[in-house]
């Protein structure tokens, strides 16, 4: 019965500029989406983290870029996400686990936001095509 509540959700899509105000624009749609689609706190919390992570990464650190777009798709198990932006070629998966065991000064800066993203969602996967960077990952309903 769940499960059926889950596919009759819409789906979101935004593109906007790759600007920190958009970043934060986009928060409060998703925050209205989750609402609205009658998501779960603890998987709309953990949606709003994924995508602020990835957006901002992109506002702050992708030179160049002029726009960023989050698609999110309701499944039966997972909501899919797809961030795109037509930044410089970047694969935030290339980098590597960080070790979040070492001590704080002995921590490359960084990385965080790629290790929450990992921890977070499930078959993670970077392609660039067409000039455009996408990154694709499912996001558990449960658990």
């Amino acid at each position: 019965m769940g499960d059926a509540k889950q596919l009759a959700q819409p789906g979101f899509q935004r593109r906007l500029p790759a600007t920190l105000e958009s970043v934060a624009q986009l928060m409060d749609a998703l925050e209205a989406y989750a609402e609205e689609a009658e998501i779960d706190m603890r998987v709309a919390a953990r949606l709003n983290l994924v995508a602020e992570e990835v957006a901002a990464n992109v506002a702050m650190h992708a030179a160049g870029a002029t726009w960023f777009s989050l698609a999110v798709t309701p499944g039966a198990q997972a909501l899919d996400l797809v961030i795109e932006d037509d930044g410089p070629e970047y694969d935030p998966l290339a980098r590597g686990e960080v070790d979040t065991e070492a001590a704080i000064e002995d921590r490359d800066v960084g990385g965080l936001g790629v290790h929450l993203v990992r921890k977070l969602t499930r078959d993670a996967r970077y392609e660039r095509a067409g000039g455009i960077n996408r990154l694709s990952c499912s996001l558990p309903l449960a658990g």
